[in-house]
């Protein structure tokens, strides 16, 4: 098997751009990743590419992936659409780590996008609900927030587990996007208005939700052998891994656990050679604050139901032991579905290169990062992890 790595990354700023077409908005990103490689690539010698969308905004087209690669000069490279829900991205990656990996192609591209503001509030709900079990828990009346906070309500039950430490999450990242250019929503937040904000779904609150969003990443990959011909600071992909549960959340023998990222993160650290310990960062998927909680448990950086006093005592604050979603997260740097996964990449590549677009959000002395990226309520879940180059 080939060893992998990443030699560029670009994402556009994530927020609601209804002027931009799904074109302009990838040819945005595709642009910024090949720039990135700084010694340059030839868009026409990509092998294969994966891009990943929910396509939200009705835009089902049947040749989805070659148009996009049209918009950016990468015609020709074997192309096609990634659907996994709000993880699709994340699996575009692993696909395109397994093609490299596997030796069928020494260049590769893995993206993703999502154009959301094309559609009124009311049809985004709908479409977004696809992702659940349409037939059993949607026709019941819930949503995905109902179902976050029946998750929460449970881990609130079962382990003592306070409002506040839910709401610590949302904080943290709300805090942590001030500093990010890219990300949606840039106004600090405090304990207090956060346990404040209107209700949404008893015990989450508006303030512990992500929001509606535009946005497009890419990041392309080629064998490691050949990775300093496009770059003098290569990051490796040393790890991936992949996970699936059931898709309603009542069929699933605990709600306060995701099996399928438990898997994933499993099967991560067993193809890198590491444990949970050995991680310096993550970003991971807070679509809602509960979220995180359960990704610290999931991805063993704490034992079960110990999330709580895990977020309460600061070790994943940006100058904690471990920070979690330096870059805002879901909550706060976006959630264009489609795009979210190789966003996350962004993050960690530019993390590990000593690039962070603010000195200020810059960590120091980080050798491995994670990103976990799940799709609906935990029904698919990919989750990689990468190491920089010494």
């Amino acid at each position: 098997m080939m060893d992998v790595a990443v030699i560029g990354v670009g994402q556009t700023r994530y927020g609601m751009f209804p002027e931009k077409s799904l074109k302009e908005l990838f040819h945005e990103a595709a642009l910024a990743a090949l720039a990135d490689v700084d010694k340059g690539l030839d868009p026409r010698d990509v092998d294969e590419a994966f891009v990943g969308t929910l396509s939200t905004g009705g835009a089902q087209l049947g040749n989805f992936a070659p148009m996009m690669m049209e918009a950016c000069g990468m015609v020709g490279a074997g192309a096609r659409h990634i659907e996994n829900a709000c993880a699709s991205s994340g699996f575009a990656l692993r696909d395109a780590v397994s093609a490299i990996a596997s030796g069928r192609a020494k260049v590769a591209v893995a993206a993703g996008i999502e154009k959301m503001s094309d559609l009124p509030r009311e049809r985004n709900r709908l479409w977004l609900g696809i992702s659940g079990d349409v037939e059993w828990e949607r026709l019941a009346g819930t949503n995905f927030a109902g179902i976050y906070a029946m998750m929460a309500r449970r881990h609130m039950h079962e382990f003592g587990t306070k409002k506040e430490h839910i709401t610590m999450a949302a904080v943290k990242n709300r805090n942590n996007a001030v500093a990010n250019p890219k990300a949606q929503f840039r106004a600090p937040l405090t304990l207090e208005q956060g346990m404040a904000a209107p209700n949404l779904a008893s015990p989450l609150k508006f303030s512990d939700a992500c929001g509606i969003t535009d946005g497009a990443s890419m990041a392309i990959l080629c064998r490691a052998e050949m990775a300093r011909d496009f770059t003098d600071q290569p990051v490796l992909v040393i790890g991936s891994g992949a996970g699936s549960d059931y898709v309603a959340i009542h069929d699933r023998p605990s709600m306060t656990m995701l099996k399928g990222a438990f898997e994933a993160g499993k099967e991560a650290y067993t193809t890198a050679g590491i444990t949970s310990d050995d991680i310096d960062f993550a970003e991971v998927h807070d679509c809602f604050a509960i979220a995180e909680l359960l990704a610290y448990e999931d991805l063993g950086f704490c034992d079960r139901g110990k999330s709580g006093p895990y977020i309460e005592s600061g070790a994943t604050l940006r100058d904690g032991a471990r920070p979690v979603n330096n870059s805002g997260g879901l909550i706060a740097k976006g959630h264009p579905i489609g795009s979210t996964g190789t966003g996350q990449v962004y993050e960690v590549v530019n993390q590990l290169r000593g690039r962070a677009d603010t000195q200020e959000r810059q960590l120091s002395g980080a050798r491995y990062g994670l990103t976990h990226n799940v799709g609906g309520s935990g029904a698919a879940v990919a989750v990689h992890i990468f190491k920089a180059v010494e």
